[in-house]
């Protein structure tokens, strides 16, 4: 008796196009993943949660892809799945975009049920629905048992290094070029149009087994990035690291945004116009940190509207001011919309702080000010004792650092942080409203540490002077609020579980 089917090498595809799928189905999770992270940012901010939660889906999902995609390999003819899966893959790739804008307006907070859900839908169907396409393509390359070693190895190494491509090249590349909706919509269309190539290369060479797409899938593909197009966005600027946009608030003032939360607030008509209590709070510091009217040398760790600078800048003229911003989105933004402009006296250097302030040479600055640290994640690595010797050194005897802090009851990361500045500077005080230093209410406080003894009766006026109602707690006060908190440092610094965030 005959056997009349065909032999299973017939059934392959050529080897440069089960590489080019495996290629892009294993890289295009990988896409996602990373501009998930980044998609997710503005509604839940990026912390060790938001990224453990991504990769964790992310690896669950390949995990179940395969799995799923190995399974139907040896019930079906993966002929008549591979370019479906394409298909739809790619689609929901890009459906990912209106999804968790819709969701996210719902989802805002860094609550962990916000956070795994947004991850959830950022991820788990495409990236399932994709990591199910490599075993299938496996299945149809297989000639015999005697060569399984060496298909199984090769097309695993290429979707590795699909992966691997695509990680670098999102990472270094695309997210420095483009905002990250066209590098997700981008890659859903190509994963799409390569489904559809492939789709008509199946049915060329097995009329009778790889049919034609089903037409809900088509209409999926074509209706995913009219979804795209016409989701809510929270951003006006899409920045390699924030949603931001700038609001106008009269016929002077502007209030750039990050993400969720206001982050500065500029007059370009009056750089002495401190509108947010903090800056008022810091300013209260420069105030009293050298006699009326006498320049400074500061460091600004951390830059948004560059407002402390400005107000510097005029309310002691030659003030020598240097800005670490990490996020040139931001410095493109001051300089279209809040009309900055740089000079010898005002420089912005765009990197992250903690390397900026190894460059900085020992002994230069009366004053840094950090404004690094927002109300959903923190920079851990400005956070740690080894980063606050850096502070150390970059001060003069005298000089003195304010630092900008927000948490909430129970206030664990302001006390952690407080306990750190203690193993770095003898003097060390906090400002803040009583609420807070009764640890019923949170929000923003000013840290202030430094070598010399610092001036608590005249920092009480100047928040007077600057209209706040706030008081300043050192000594036993003070040791009674950090209580038994942890010292952060380079090897450990959980800041993440430490602070409770914006609700």
């Amino acid at each position: 008796m005959t056997d009349a089917s065909p032999a299973p090498r017939s059934r392959a595809l050529p080897d440069w196009v089960a590489a080019g799928v495996t290629f892009l189905a294993s890289g295009s999770v990988l896409v996602l993943e990373v501009v998930g992270l980044r998609l997710i940012a503005p509604y839940v901010g990026i912390t060790l949660q938001t990224s453990t939660a991504v990769i964790g889906f992310a690896l669950a999902a390949i995990a179940i892809g395969a799995w799923a995609g190995g399974a139907a390999a040896d019930r079906t003819d993966p002929r008549k799945l591979i370019a479906p899966l394409l298909v739809a893959g790619g689609a929901l790739v890009v459906a990912v975009l209106p999804l968790v804008r819709f969701a996210g307006s719902l989802l805002t907070g860094a609550a962990a049920g916000n956070v795994l859900l947004l991850a959830a839908v950022a991820v788990i169907v495409p990236a399932a629905l994709l990591s199910a396409v490599p075993p299938m393509v496996v299945a149809l390359q297989l000639g015999s048992l005697a060569e399984t070693g060496s298909v199984v190895g090769r097309l695993s190494g290429i979707g590795t290094l699909g992966g691997i491509v695509a990680t670098f090249a999102t990472g270094f590349v695309l997210v420095a070029v483009l905002p990250g909706s066209v590098i997700l919509v981008g890659t859903g269309l190509v994963v799409v149009l390569a489904g559809l190539v492939l789709g008509v290369l199946l049915r060329r060479r097995a009329p009778g087994v790889a049919g034609r797409l089903p037409v809900g899938l088509l209409v999926l593909a074509l209706a995913t990035p009219v979804l795209a197009a016409v989701a809510p966005t929270p951003c006006e600027r899409e920045t390699a690291y924030h949603c931001a946009r700038v609001e106008a608030d009269g016929a002077s003032g502007r209030v750039l945004v990050l993400d969720t939360l206001r982050h500065s607030y500029v007059d370009l008509a009056d750089p002495t116009r401190l509108e947010f209590e903090y800056v008022r709070a810091v300013a209260s510091v420069t105030d009293v940190l050298a006699p009326a009217g006498e320049p400074l040398s500061a460091l600004h760790l951390g830059g948004g509207g560059l407002t402390l600078p400005r107000y510097l800048a005029e309310v002691r003229p030659g003030t020598v001011s240097r800005v670490l911003e990490v996020d040139p989105g931001v410095v493109e933004l001051d300089t279209d919309e809040l009309g900055l402009e740089t000079s010898a006296e005002l420089e912005v250097r765009v990197g992250d702080a903690r390397v900026g302030l190894q460059d900085e040479p020992a002994g230069r600055r009366d004053l840094v000010v950090g404004d690094a640290f927002g109300g959903l994640s923190v920079p851990w690595q400005l956070t740690t004792v080894e980063a606050l010797r850096l502070v150390d050194d970059a001060l003069t005897d005298d000089g003195v650092y304010a630092v900008n802090l927000i948490d909430h009851p129970p206030l664990d990361f302001v006390r952690a942080e407080l306990a750190t500045l203690r193993e770095v500077f003898p003097e060390v005080l906090l400002l803040a409203r009583a609420p807070v230093l009764a640890g019923e209410d949170g929000g923003n406080v000013v840290a202030v540490a430094s070598h010399r003894a610092l001036p608590v009766a005249e920092l009480e006026a100047a928040l007077v002077d600057q209209g706040l109602a706030w008081q300043v707690a050192g000594g036993a006060e003070l040791d009674a609020f950090v209580g038994d908190a942890a010292v952060l440092t380079d090897d450990f610094a959980p800041v993440d579980q430490l602070l409770t965030p914006y609700g």
